[in-house]
């Protein structure tokens, strides 16, 4: 069993929804990301989800779910969304956003609510392990739970890495 981490407000969040997850913590790399993450804790990078803070072209920011092997097009997100523009926020930016340091961002519990997107392919998966909100830390849940707890809103937008 991976040691215990300390609470976070993501876990708040899904203990207080009852959620059952798991926990994997391990040895933060930075800019090691989804990547490091998959390879350090033995899982496929396709089922370990990356939290990514964007912005549409007016500064408002949004969430997008997003495989760990895979880019965002932002083109294509930009379409299925309705705005000319998304782009990443840059990362003091997406701190203040979601309360979250890059690296440890979690779709759950986020400082402001925002918007939130989750690649489609992702709702298919059996289990996926996404940022608990802690760099070094991510927790492994249904996918379902994005739609249930963040009304996420499928998207098409991974480009292979």
């Amino acid at each position: 069993m991976a040691k215990h981490v300390s609470e976070t407000p993501a876990t708040q969040l899904l203990k207080s929804h009852k959620v059952v997850f798991t926990e994997h913590a391990y040895d933060y790399l930075e800019h090691g990301g989804a990547l490091h993450s998959a390879q350090v804790l033995g899982f496929d990078p396709f089922m370990v989800v990356k939290t990514l803070i964007m912005q549409d072209q007016d500064a408002k920011p949004l969430v997008v779910l997003m495989h760990g092997n895979r880019k965002v097009s932002t083109k294509n997100l930009a379409r299925q969304i309705g705005a000319k523009s998304v782009e990443p926020c840059a990362p003091e930016v997406a701190n203040r956003h979601s309360g979250y340091l890059v690296g440890g961002t979690s779709p759950f519990g986020t400082r402001k609510a925002m918007p939130v997107y989750i690649e489609e392919t992702i709702l298919g998966l059996p289990r996926i392990l996404i940022n608990g909100g802690r760099r070094g830390y991510l927790v492994g849940l249904d996918p379902q739970v994005c739609l249930a707890l963040l009304q996420a809103k499928k998207v098409q937008c991974a480009l292979a890495d």
